[in-house]
């Protein structure tokens, strides 16, 4: 059985199509926090736009055969799983003082 190394089995792949994937990607999220007013939806396209990132920095650091930009989105993926963390806690806070996750409600948290 032959083994493979990562770098090879994603150069066999054009970086236009992971580029492609990760401008679809980041678009859409940029479409879900401009149209949408669920805070929880507005979230998860924020993330989604951190995604499209990643998997440029992943990309990108494996045709150059460079470890750096994988060491560097595994930073980006502790940070965002923080943030996700204390997202929640403030979205519970707001549903709970509220009652609605519509983020065009929030003007009612202004003194």
């Amino acid at each position: 059985m032959e083994q493979t190394q990562i770098p090879d089995i994603i150069a066999r792949v054009p970086m236009i199509n992971y580029v492609l994937l990760a401008t679809i990607l980041f678009v859409i999220g940029i479409v879900g926090v401009l149209t949408r007013r669920n805070a929880i939806v507005i979230f998860m396209s924020i993330e989604l736009m951190l995604n499209a990132v990643n998997l440029l920095l992943i990309t990108f650091s494996s045709y150059r055969s460079d470890p750096a930009g994988q060491i560097f989105v595994f930073f980006i993926m502790a940070v965002a799983a923080a943030e996700v963390a204390v997202g929640l806690a403030i979205i519970v806070m707001i549903y709970r003082n509220i009652r609605s996750i519509d983020v065009g409600l929030l003007d009612k948290l202004k003194w």
